[in-house]
């Protein structure tokens, strides 16, 4: 189409997510698809209290209602910095975690560099690296999560990345975390070849099993950009989330965003800061009763794919986060059939070919991505029964 930039024309219509969600399936259909918290979750009356509270104290008003520091709110972003064991300056108020993303993208990557990404990958991160590049070098993931040694042997044999991108904790889709010693691996490579890290960690709060593999190397790295986001916890209706960046790249973030959106919402960022804030240990108890959720809602997901398609998939047991990686033992079995019979009794899921960092590489064809977070036990129940069904017709 004429009369658009060379940006416009080059952005393609998304995938995944959005096919998932609009496929043809029965009215009462149940949708494993998204990562959206559950309802319980979310701190309702919290906000409702830290609202009526603003708009009566008239000096806090106004001043949510105006312009604030394109950094964000001092009294958030010093709340986020003691969780992340860093220094106030270093935190940067965003809209969400995909204009982190987004910013981390134009601050670090050139036109047509290439980005090393996750293999599965977050299809988000491809759209907002789309401004940029779309030249990737998918890396694969095992139990472990990047495979660190497999990137250090592309660039050992010249291979050349302006970043690596990857999701450490509780991997959207493939549900891994990355170890400790592969977090201080990935650091030193990029330390001895000069690209930087993009770190997504969403759902890092999450943890309802296993071991935390900490942040440090992250944040004691000059090229590694961590981003968060309240969406998993606060709700993703906020759009707030921040990026701890290295102090050397503050200031290119900040005018950068000047060009861009200015600064995060004020209103929204005063009700943030006034709910987190309120109580030393609320934030972590409304993490915990989250994550308590979760735990119970992945254990029924798995138990019933056990008990109504034994042996059907590889399934390793969510330590946290919202979905589960589930691979298709059967090789004859063809997964976009699969999809259609499922959709036409009822249950919806993502197909594990829309998370494939190579279009032409069957990596993840395999694969189903069940998102459980929103569901209730008795729907994954009857969504798994649902999905049997499925298996059995074809």
């Amino acid at each position: 189409m004429s009369g658009l930039s060379e940006i416009a024309r080059g952005l393609s219509a998304p995938q995944g997510f959005v096919v998932a969600s609009q496929a043809v399936a029965t009215p009462d259909a149940i949708r494993l698809v998204g990562g959206v918290p559950a309802a319980e979750a979310l701190p309702v009356r919290e906000f409702a209290r830290a609202s009526a509270e603003l708009w009566q104290d008239p000096a806090a008003a106004i001043a949510s209602l105006q312009y604030s520091a394109p950094h964000g709110f001092p009294g958030l972003r010093a709340w986020i910095a003691n969780r992340e064991g860093v220094d106030p300056d270093r935190i940067v108020i965003t809209n969400g975690g995909m204009h982190g993303l987004t910013l981390a993208v134009l601050t670090l990557v050139e036109r047509d560099a290439t980005v090393a990404v996750d293999d599965p990958v977050f299809p988000g991160f491809l759209w907002a690296l789309e401004v940029a590049t779309k030249r990737v070098l998918p890396v694969p993931l095992d139990a472990d999560g990047l495979d660190v040694e497999h990137l250090a042997r592309r660039l050992a044999a010249g291979e050349r990345i302006a970043a690596v991108y990857t999701v450490p904790d509780f991997h959207n889709p493939a549900q891994v975390c990355l170890s400790a010693d592969r977090r201080r691996a990935l650091v030193e490579l990029a330390d001895r070849y000069g690209f930087h890290v993009i770190v997504d960690d969403p759902y890092r709060e999450l943890r309802f099993a296993g071991r935390d593999q900490g942040v440090r190397a992250f944040h004691d790295s000059d090229r590694a950009v961590h981003i968060n986001t309240f969406t998993k916890t606060l709700g993703p209706g906020w759009r707030v989330g921040w990026m701890v960046l290295p102090g050397h790249l503050v200031d290119p973030v900040i005018r950068l965003r000047n060009r861009l959106d200015v600064h995060t919402g004020s209103v929204t960022q005063a009700l943030v800061e006034r709910v987190v804030t309120s109580d030393d240990t609320w934030f972590d108890g409304l993490v915990r009763d989250a994550a308590a959720i979760y735990r119970e809602r992945a254990g029924v997901l798995v138990d019933a794919l056990h008990e109504h398609l034994p042996g059907a998939f590889e399934i390793r047991a969510p330590e946290g986060g919202l979905f589960l990686w589930a691979r298709l033992t059967d090789d004859r079995l063809d997964p976009a059939d699969l999809f259609r019979r499922a959709a036409a009794r009822g249950v919806l899921y993502q197909p594990g070919q829309f998370f494939a960092a190579d279009p032409d590489n069957s990596s993840s064809d395999r694969f189903l991505r069940f998102a459980y977070s929103d569901r209730s036990p008795d729907e994954l129940r009857e969504a798994v029964r649902r999905l049997a069904s499925a298996f059995r017709s074809g």
